[in-house]
């Protein structure tokens, strides 16, 4: 989903304000990942050579926010409202949606045209490949049923007949780089899209703050989505992303964008933190799914964008399994954090 109305901030827990705000408190320790294998052409998401990849790429710093342990913070004071309002009783739902491709360093960059947000997007060519996957690729599960592959349609097809919000994510390791775009479209003339964002995944510096993203919280997707190396790894060892159906005027940082006209304090806002609570036994659970479930509880999970309540992101990957039982988490299985970090209400 991505709201009409967006912006984002400037650089995330690099300044001292923002880490005595609490946006970085308890940074995980993390061991130095594996040597970067060699990339030479595009990989699609779904494969053993963007594992090997994905296991060697450090996704912004280990004091950055999405890498934040948050398993010892305090709940947030209106946490049971917050829970109340979204509903405690609806089940933890997913979305197969958010795909990607690796490209190597020297991928060769072409134009966008940007339709909707140019002013607020960052600036081409891009690292665009041919078989970028769209929103969706290849899988068959998204709550906007309209936006799914039809049977028999191929990539080449998708890309240029798709509906919904059609994201499109390109990583590039070698230069540290991510694009993100919203609503993208292969033409005769080549790309378009609605907008782009680019961000750095070595230093975690985000936009200007109230400038879009491909996030109605103004937030980057790609680090906030579950892979399937980190599920066979044992654990998802980052924050993920989800929707509410209703949020409030206001965002909580990292996030810098609401996308809302309702000011009920009861309503979480844009970058609010959900953990799963430290009680739930994630035993009975199949292995990727512990490895979800042991990810909610020590990094949570912001509220990203405006769509289907609970609702997560999870990459669309054949090998994942067990993701059905994801259903038997209720909305009372998790307490909203405070993390300390600034919140802006809107006027």
């Amino acid at each position: 989903m991505f709201s009409t109305t967006r912006s984002h901030l400037v650089v995330l827990c690099l300044s001292a304000a923002a880490a005595a705000a609490g946006a970085c408190a308890n940074a995980p320790a993390q061991q130095s990942p594996p040597p970067m294998p060699a990339i030479t052409e595009p990989v699609m998401f779904d494969t053993p050579e963007a594992d090997r990849i994905l296991t060697a790429l450090q996704v912004f710093p280990p004091d950055n926010p999405w890498n934040q342990d948050i398993s010892a913070l305090p709940v947030h004071p209106d946490s049971q409202k917050m829970i109340a309002i979204i509903g405690p009783d609806k089940p933890l739902q997913h979305n197969l949606d958010m795909g990607f491709i690796i490209v190597p360093p020297n991928q060769p960059r072409v134009p966008v045209k940007l339709l909707d947000y140019p002013e607020e997007s960052d600036p081409g060519p891009y690292p665009v490949p041919d078989n970028a996957p769209i929103e969706n690729w290849p899988m068959q599960r998204n709550e906007d049923v309209d936006a799914l592959p039809k049977p028999g349609q191929t990539l080449e097809q998708l890309q240029r007949e798709g509906t919904g919000d059609r994201h499109i994510i390109v990583v590039d390791p070698g230069n540290g780089k991510l694009y993100e775009f919203w609503q993208a479209r292969k033409t005769d003339a080549g790309w378009e899209a609605s907008n782009n964002a680019t961000f750095d995944l070595k230093t975690g510096a985000l936009r200007p703050e109230r400038w879009t993203s491909a996030d109605a919280a103004g937030l980057p997707i790609f680090p906030a989505v579950v892979r399937y190396d980190e599920c066979e790894r044992g654990m998802v060892e980052h924050a993920m992303r989800f929707t509410v159906r209703r949020t409030r005027r206001a965002y909580v940082l990292p996030a810098t964008h609401w996308a809302s006209r309702e000011t009920d304090p009861a309503l979480p806002r844009m970058g609010e933190r959900f953990r799963l609570r430290k009680d739930f036994d994630v035993t009975p659970f199949p292995p990727h799914v512990q490895a979800i479930l042991k990810g909610l509880k020590k990094y949570g999970m912001f509220v990203a964008d405006n769509g289907s309540d609970w609702h997560m992101s999870i990459a669309p990957d054949r090998r994942l399994k067990g993701l059905e039982t994801l259903s038997q988490i209720k909305g009372s299985d998790f307490e909203v954090v405070d993390t300390g970090a600034r919140s802006v209400e809107g006027q």
